[in-house]
Parts: structure tokens; sequence; C-alpha cells
């Protein structure tokens, strides 16, 4: 007899299964797709306060990124997370922040602090501070210029012996002099070598020198495989006598040979600016062609780091 009941066709086993396994894969999956997605690195970045005047920054081989101030601030080291945009770590050195101006590293994972900053060019105790965040062992590299004979110059137009860039190369640190807004837009590219001097300070050995047409140079860094150079540079002036502008590019450098870096096809990109451009101190490789630089905090403008693609 039929009592209306209606007859139930289970689905195949097989159906179920897969069924199942697609469900478990995206809940599985979807964790993972979404952290990727929050993993990337953004196209800027927030710096804390503690970084208002961010002047050097750079990316270990381990993947750490380290950053600091320049003048008037205390000795610290920051070590930032971009992507999580997150402050990890600060690091207060023993040491007076003089004028430090960059931040560069070597493959075995040393800091090297460029207390350099020279803006009136009197300086005579410049100097490189050698620091390794893992085991704490800190000295420096004491150095001048082998053509600076007055503390400063007689004229401002010769005032080239300021520095806010640095590079390690195989065995040496590679210095680019910042010129006056007076100047003639040069920067010469001094190399000091990446050990303390036993007996005093070195005599840096002037290399080579370039006219970058209005742009005074605030940062350098070079590429992991030493294929790409960089320099940050910028120009402030005013229109009509009165209005302020300023202009600020990364320029990069590639085909060179050895350490002839100014030597290699320029290549110059617009960073970004808001209003007027921002002051550009930093930049260091992210990852391949990837770099990111970083802006000081001036009202209206907030400290960021940047991504940049060549």
């Amino acid at each position: 007899m039929n009592f209306g009941l209606q007859h139930f066709h289970p689905k195949p086993a097989s159906c179920m299964t897969s069924f199942s396994l697609r469900c478990i894969l995206f809940f599985q999956l979807f964790p993972i797709l979404l952290f990727s997605q929050h993993s990337k690195l953004a196209r800027r970045t927030a710096l804390p306060v503690e970084l208002k005047e961010v002047s050097g920054m750079t990316r270990l081989p381990n993947g750490d990124l380290w950053l600091l101030n320049d003048s008037k601030n205390p000795s610290d080291l920051f070590r930032f997370d971009p992507i999580a945009g997150k402050l990890l770590e600060v690091k207060r050195l023993p040491v007076k922040n003089f004028d430090w101006e960059d931040l560069a590293h070597d493959p075995a994972g040393n800091l090297y602090i460029g207390d350099f900053g020279n803006n009136y060019n009197k300086r005579r105790n410049l100097r490189i501070f050698r620091y390794n965040p893992t085991t704490g062992v800190l000295d420096s590299i004491q150095f001048r210029y082998p053509d600076q004979v007055a503390f400063p110059p007689a004229h401002e137009s010769d005032w080239n012996f300021n520095c806010e860039a640095m590079v390690f190369f195989r065995d040496s640190l590679h210095l680019f002099s910042k010129n006056s807004f007076k100047g003639n837009f040069y920067t010469k590219h001094y190399v000091v070598p990446a050990i303390p001097n036993s007996s005093g300070e070195y005599v840096a050995e002037l290399r080579d020198s370039i006219r970058l047409k209005n742009r005074v140079v605030t940062g350098a860094a070079i590429s992991s495989d030493g294929s790409n150079f960089v320099l940050t540079g910028y120009i402030i002036g005013k229109r009509l006598g009165f209005l302020p502008y300023t202009r600020a590019n990364a320029m990069y450098f590639k085909g060179f040979s050895g350490s002839q870096f100014l030597k290699g096809k320029q290549r110059w990109k617009r960073l970004p600016k808001c209003l007027i451009s921002r002051q550009f101190e930093s930049i260091t490789q992210w990852e391949d062609n990837v770099w990111i630089a970083a802006n000081e905090g001036r009202k209206p403008q907030f400290q960021r780091i940047w991504k940049v693609k060549r």
C-alpha cells in the first residue's frame, strides 16, 4: 500500500564528500586569503609620532626595517613593520645624535649611522657609528673631507660639505654630499672604509661628482644585487617671490661598473606630493623592483612611508 509517502533518494556518497571537502577547504583557506590581502605593502603607511623627523632608513637581509631621526632628537633606532603599521622596537644608543642623517647596512647585519649632517659646513667631528642590533656592539668611524680647508668656506655657494646620503658597498661606505641651495647642484661621491681606524680619522677619498639639475641630495640606497643605485633629492624655491614650491625625485642609476654609481644611466621618478612636495630624506629597497621612501612630518603633511616602483 502507498500511504502517500514519497520515496527518498539520497545523494551519492561521493557528492556529499565533494561538497563537504569544498566547505572544509573554504574555511581553511579563507583566513589565509584574508591575511594575504592585508600582508601586502600599502601605497602609503603612517609612521608613528616618534619618527616625525625621519631622515634615515634601511632594510636588513633578515627583513627588519630600521629608521632614525635627525638632529635635536634622542639617539634612538626604530624597528618598524610597514605592513602592520606597527613600531616593533626602539634601541637607544649611548652616543649623541649630533646630526644623524642616513642609515645603511652590510650583509652581516651591521647598521651604519651617518652622523655627518653639516648644514653650516663647520663641523670637524664627522663620524659614522657602526652598530649591530643583535650583539649590541657599537663603535665609530671618524673621517674628514680631503678638499675642505675652511670651516665653513667663505661663500655659501661653496658649501658642499654637508651629507645626508650613504650606502654600504662591498667593504666601503659611499657618501654623497648635499649642496647648498645657493650652490651649483653638484653632489660629490666620497668613499670611507667600513671599519674603524685605529690610528684616528680617515681622509675620505673623493671619487666622483655629478650635477643633478635643481636637486640637492638627501638619501641613497643600493639594491641587494648591487645593480641599481638610487638617490633622493629635492628643490625648494618661491614663485613670484613669495609662493613656496618644492619638487622631490628618486633618481635611479643603472648600468654602472663596480662602484661608479654616478656613471650609470639615469631614470628620474617623481615622488608623491601634497600641494607641495614632501621632504623625502630616506629610501631603501623593499623587494626586487619595489622601493620605499620616507618623508618627514611638516604641517599639513605627516610622516609617511611610500611604496615607489622603479
